[in-house]
Formats: structure tokens, C-alpha cells, sequence
């Protein structure tokens, strides 16, 4: 060394670290554990071994027929046209065809089952529930506390900032702060209470907040409402929600025969 100058030795900087490898499954479960995500998954694995059971039970099947057709509107939603497209999306997933194929199955079940155990209902419970399946374009700002909901209400208010300037330096939302406050477009019924009722009859363009939930303090804005009507997507949210309550009451039965046990 000399001029008080540090001589740097060079070196391949590949050699100092170690490479990055695909992980095995038990490195996967490792992660899944460390990360608290286990019960989520483990959640989500017993309910689709309870609708195997289920359509067991009812003998719903999938024909090979209704199997293909499935297949092939995935790899064309997905634009897995040609055969390098689709091995390099699996190797991607890092599951084979029988996996793929297994999980197209697994969903056609759950559908045919949805549609076994409610379809009978949808209709009424559309007609008791339509303002739950209006859908509405929305435009969030979700901070943590209240002080600072307060200090981007105060804002608006005074139109010093723009509602997407205010969303991309404020809002904890992953969505909306990506996307500039815009939260898509949603329907009531897959709001928290809170917000739904807050919004009922606000028309385009009301900001409303900020209302509590769970997950913070919301700011909403109301950029669109779109007419009601019985749509393939209603149903399949209608079915959604007849889903989950239903599901929601088996478990709790579960844990009542639990405790009696």
C-alpha cells in the first residue's frame, strides 16, 4: 500500500458465496414452518381432502371427456400452446403432468360438488341478498393508525394531493399501493362488513373514511358501481359464499364432537 491507498485484490466473485439451489421438499416444509404458513397450507390440504371425501360420498366424477376440456382451456388461458411452453411452466411449478393434471381434476370436483350440494339455493339466495353481489370499482388507502388516516383525510380534503399520490406514499396494501390506490373490482359481499356498509349508497366519486377494521384504517373512494344482475360470476360467487358458511359450520361441529370427546 502506499498514499494511503488500499490495493483490492481481484478475485472471482463467484467464489466467495454459495450457489443458489432448487430447494427439496423437506427445505420447502422447513420454510413453511419457519414462516408460520404451515397451518394456513395445512388448512387448505384438509379441506381438499374433505371434497374428495365428499364427492366420494355423492359419487361425483369427472368424465375424461369433461377432464380434456378442462385441460385445454387452462393451457389456453395460461398460453402453454406448444410442448417447450408447457415443460418449462412445470419445471417452473416444479410439479409433473400427473400433478398438473391431479389439481385440473381436483377442481372440476370441487365445482361439480358446489353445484351438487347448493345449486338448488342460488337463485333464492341471490333474490334475498342482491345488494351483497352488486359489484363496485374501489379505490383504497390503508394505513396502520388512526393519526396518520386522519393527517390523509385532511389532505384530500384539501385537495392538496391526489388520492394515487397519497395511496403510493401511505398506503400498506399491497394492491393498492402497487396499483396507485385502485383495489380492482369487487363485489360487496367479498368487502369486511365495515366497508360494505360504509359504501351502500355512496355515489361515484365520495370518499369515505377513514373505517376501522382488523386490518387498519381504510380510505375508500367509489370510482364505479355496476348493475346488478345474475351472472356465471354471480352464481360462482354465491356458490363461493354457500361454500364457505357451510364449511365454516361443519368444523365448528367438529370441535363441539371434539370437546364431548
Amino acid at each position: 500500500m502506499t498514499n494511503n491507498t488500499i490495493e483490492i485484490q481481484e478475485t472471482n466473485p463467484n467464489s466467495l458465496f454459495p450457489t443458489i439451489s432448487p430447494v427439496t421438499d423437506a427445505e420447502l416444509v422447513d420454510y413453511l414452518r419457519h414462516s408460520y404458513k404451515l397451518a394456513e397450507i395445512a388448512t387448505l390440504a384438509e379441506e381438499e381432502a374433505f371434497i374428495v371425501k365428499l364427492c366420494q360420498h355423492f359419487d361425483i366424477q369427472v368424465s375424461d371427456e369433461e377432464w380434456q376440456a378442462a385441460g385445454d382451456a387452462f393451457r389456453l388461458e395460461h398460453k402453454l400452446l406448444g410442448v417447450k411452453e408447457t415443460t418449462d411452466w412445470l419445471a417452473r411449478q416444479r410439479i409433473t403432468v400427473e400433478d398438473w393434471s391431479e389439481g385440473i381434476r381436483l377442481r372440476l370436483l370441487t365445482k361439480k360438488l358446489k353445484e351438487y350440494l347448493f345449486g338448488a339455493n342460488v337463485d333464492m339466495h341471490y333474490i334475498s341478498n342482491r345488494e351483497h353481489y352488486k359489484r363496485v370499482a374501489l379505490s383504497q388507502i390503508l394505513v396502520l393508525d388512526l393519526a396518520t388516516a386522519s393527517e390523509v383525510m385532511r389532505s384530500l380534503s384539501e385537495e392538496k394531493t391526489s388520492f394515487c399520490a397519497l395511496a403510493l406514499e401511505y398506503s400498506k396494501g399491497k394492491q393498492s399501493h402497487t396499483n396507485g390506490g385502485f383495489l380492482g373490482i369487487l363485489y360487496a359481499s367479498q368487502l369486511a362488513p365495515e366497508m360494505a356498509s360504509a359504501i351502500t349508497d355512496a355515489p361515484v366519486g365520495a370518499v369515505i373514511g377513514p373505517i376501522q377494521t382488523e386490518l387498519g384504517y381504510h380510505i375508500i373512494r367509489v370510482e364505479k358501481w355496476f348493475p346488478t344482475e345474475m351472472s356465471e360470476s354471480v352464481r360462482e360467487e354465491i356458490l363461493n359464499t354457500l361454500w364457505r358458511v357451510w364449511l365454516r359450520e361443519q368444523k365448528d361441529q367438529n370441535e363441539i364432537l371434539a370437546e364431548k370427546n
